[in-house]
């Protein structure tokens, strides 16, 4: 059995790439925060009750098209594994709707959840390792 058949590390891994994603999407947040008609956007949490959801899956890509020869490609969420939610805040006169203060509450508990998942993991590794007699 590879380590990788072990339900406990698939849905410590998703954790983690949850967490690597959304921590970029805050990111996106707070660096648009002055851009006009910004809304900002959070991922949900995935939720691991149904055994199908701890199974990697692939995404199909989808990519944004270009209307105009004088138009920037974007980089869009299309290769994210988890759902893109938008966040309904009161928005300012200039349209934008990020609040830097709820943002950087969301970084931080993003961050508790990394780490606490790191540890998991790593507690569990050394748990086969003991099992194995390899500590």
């Amino acid at each position: 059995m590879a380590i990788t058949d072990i339900p406990i590390f698939t849905m410590l891994r998703t954790r983690l790439e949850w967490a690597q994603e959304r921590q970029r999407v805050l990111a996106e947040n707070v660096a648009n925060s002055d851009t006009p008609h910004y809304r900002a956007r959070d991922l949900k949490a995935p939720i691991f009750e149904d055994p199908r959801q701890i199974a990697p899956t692939a995404v199909p890509s989808v990519s944004l098209s270009r209307t105009a020869g004088g138009h920037i490609g974007g980089l869009g969420l299309s290769g994210t594994q988890f759902r893109i939610e938008k966040s309904n805040y009161e928005v300012r006169p200039t349209g934008n709707a990020v609040n830097l203060e709820d943002e950087m509450m969301k970084v931080a508990a993003t961050q508790m959840d990394y780490q606490a998942a790191t540890a998991l993991y790593t507690r569990s590794l050394n748990l086969l390792k003991i099992a194995l007699g390899k500590r």
